[in-house]
């Protein structure tokens, strides 16, 4: 099977740190990966040199075909890679509706003008349950509508693939289950979704394939359920 993003040898440091080594991984159209590991892992760091904000020393990275070795954050946007952020960074000044239309604005800026753009404003805060709050700010939302927007300015610039930055930190059980939710849907629609996620429950239940990074070294990459039981993985991330 091609793979959408391809990553081979890939390296960062930080003065004399070893953020990653030497990271293989491929990830196919239509897979749904959860990307774990501890803390300082170097998981972060990994999705930010794939996104363009971190330049790595060492490696590729390739996506539908394309490298994107050197080139910026907009441009990989362009070419269908998008992500959410943990900790949610609306325009805390704009409403809902205004907050999607800057990505939509960027993504459709040739097709359908105005009216495309709010339709589409309308479709995206309706998958996300948000179609009633349009008119309201950030300030206003829950925590876990705060997360609903995040990841609706996320697909606002139509990507092939998300990857969605702990989506469900600080969330309740049923809160867990409506993101979880929203993220199978998005990927049954044809998106292509990292999960990087602490919440091993939901990685489990979301992920087709596991790949585990500690100290910036990936130790483990297949099935979940052989994954979560290799002795390496035990030891370094479940302490079991």
């Amino acid at each position: 099977m091609t793979a959408l993003l391809e990553v081979r040898g890939l390296s960062k440091r930080f003065g004399g740190f070893v953020a990653l080594g030497d990271i293989d991984l491929d990830v196919a159209e239509g897979e749904r990966v959860g990307l774990i590991g501890p803390n300082g892992s170097g998981k972060s760091t990994l999705v930010n040199c794939v996104c363009g904000t971190l330049r790595h020393e060492g490696g590729t990275v390739r996506f539908a075909g394309h490298a994107l070795n050197g080139l910026p954050p907009y441009r990989r946007t362009r070419l269908g890679v998008a992500r959410s952020f943990q900790l949610p960074r609306p325009f805390v000044g704009m409403s809902l509706a205004d907050n999607l239309r800057i990505p939509l604005e960027y993504a459709l800026r040739h097709r359908g003008g105005e009216a495309a753009i709010a339709a589409r404003c309308h479709a995206l805060l309706a998958s996300v349950g948000l179609e009633g709050k349009a008119a309201q700010r950030p300030a206003e939302l829950t925590q876990i509508e705060m997360r609903k927007l995040e990841l609706a300015r996320a697909m606002a610039a139509e990507p092939r693939l998300l990857i969605a930055d702990e989506a469900m930190a600080g969330l309740s059980h049923q809160e867990v289950d409506e993101i979880l939710a929203l993220l199978l849907r998005l990927n049954q629609q044809g998106v292509t979704v990292i999960m990087i996620e602490h919440i091993m429950r939901a990685v489990m239940q979301f992920s087709q394939r596991l790949v585990v990074l500690v100290a910036g070294r990936k130790i483990a990459d297949g099935e979940p359920d052989l994954v979560i039981r290799d002795p390496e993985v035990e030891r370094a991330y479940l302490g079991e």
